[in-house]
């Protein structure tokens, strides 16, 4: 994991805008009091404190140069804490938030390919990974997969498209489950092999990987059979989800 030089802190954000970007997803605007004494990595996560409720936490999904933050949070009317969540930044008021957290980030450009890989809503800690890195003296090669279970829950490809348009290092792969009868809790296959077809020296590149733990260990031992060197694979799963 990097070495992070940030350490948390509680702020009162003021809520900007929230905004549905698909059927579930909102996308969220939030504004820190004195932004330029907050600081985070790239790929770091923060966590909202709602009072008399426990931490709901999401990665921020932009740069650490971006005046304001953003979150993409899935959060389904039948309720649960991103519900709650939603609801509360809906209201208006100003909400507790922590940040940084988390040691999956980059804080100085890799000097190796990198491979990013996303399931559902992971998108949003690799949307922050890629606009750090445009604005860096950066020109490695960088891979996007993008794992949905459905077309529509592709909520911002077009974003990923015109990364691959018009910034050269990079080329996005979009990975579609589109199965009724699919649990895609359990089922990563596709995601997984369109990553191992990709063509990836595995000895010389860093990995990030940002979704549920069943994918994100997935995805782990099927990089470690192919050569993968341990170190270079990157993800909050490894911290929050431990197997061992």
């Amino acid at each position: 994991m990097a070495s992070t030089n940030y350490q948390p802190r509680e702020v009162l954000a003021h809520v900007v805008d929230v905004s549905p970007i698909n059927h579930d997803v909102y996308r969220v605007a939030l504004q820190l009091p004195r932004r330029d004494e907050v600081g985070f990595h790239a790929g770091q996560y923060l966590s909202v404190n709602l009072p008399d409720a426990e931490p709901c936490y999401f990665s921020i999904a932009s740069s650490p140069a971006a005046e304001l933050i953003e979150l993409q949070i899935q959060a389904c009317p039948d309720g649960g804490a991103a519900r709650r969540v939603i609801d509360a930044l809906l209201s208006g008021e100003d909400v507790p938030v922590v940040l940084p957290h988390g040691k999956a980030c980059l804080t100085a450009p890799p000097q190796k390919p990198l491979l990013l890989v996303a399931a559902g809503t992971g998108f949003a800690q690799m949307k922050s990974l890629v606009e750090y890195l445009r604005d860096q003296p950066f020109d490695q090669p960088v891979k996007l997969f993008w794992g949905v279970r459905k077309h529509e829950d592709m909520y911002l490809r077009s974003l990923a498209e015109q990364w691959h348009e018009q910034w050269p290092p990079l080329t996005f792969t979009p990975v579609v489950k589109d199965d009724a009868d699919n649990d895609w809790e359990g089922h990563h296959e596709p995601l997984v092999r369109a990553v191992l077809a990709s063509g990836v020296d595995w000895q010389k590149v860093e990995v990030h990987a940002s979704g549920s733990p069943t994918m994100v260990y997935t995805l782990m031992d099927a990089l470690l059979e192919q050569g993968m060197p341990e170190q270079a694979f990157f993800s909050d799963v490894l911290e929050y989800a431990p197997r061992y």
